[in-house]
């Protein structure tokens, strides 16, 4: 049997905000406008998992008729950013940054294409394990899977988290 994770205040504010399409266009708008300019959604966030869909239009198309790689990207970037930011609210002073970028390409993405991470745990328990002034890694697996539910695209991004004193 599966038991959920219970947030603390801070980070239910923060999804909160993130799941209300207004409040996250708005910090994307100045953010990530990429995200704004692909519509990317929020999809779902809690302290197990992201769901962030990106759609199939004109302006996340490449060439080649299917969603443009970067744009794949973004999402799953921000399908596990999204947690790591989760984890991170009301924590203190952290930095956080992309450190390494893998992807692996499976299918066209030629339909709304959907980015989950289900790591959060892992991330709230990296987190609480940080000292001030020191620094872990995590991979993290997004996997992009299109309307029929066939998965197109795997990112696997290592975030990098440092405690500031």
């Amino acid at each position: 049997m599966e038991t959920k994770m219970t947030l603390p205040a801070h980070a239910l504010a923060y999804q909160k905000k993130m799941m209300n399409p207004f409040i996250f266009w708005w910090a994307m708008l100045f953010k990530l406008p990429t995200a704004v300019f692909w519509r990317l959604k929020m999809v779902h966030l809690d302290g197990e998992k992201c769901l962030v869909s990106i759609p199939y239009f004109w302006r996340s198309q490449n060439p080649f008729k299917s969603i443009y790689f970067a744009a794949l990207a973004g999402a799953a970037e921000l399908s596990t950013g999204a947690l790591c930011q989760l984890a991170l609210v009301g924590k203190g002073a952290f930095s956080m940054l992309v450190v390494d970028f893998r992807a692996e390409f499976s299918k066209k993405a030629k339909t709304k294409t959907t980015f989950s991470c289900e790591q959060g745990a892992e991330v709230f328990d990296l987190v609480e394990s940080l000292n001030p002034g020191e620094s872990k890694q995590i991979t993290m697996l997004s996997y992009g899977k299109n309307t029929s539910g066939e998965e197109v695209a795997r990112f696997f991004i290592t975030w990098s988290f440092k405690r500031k004193n």
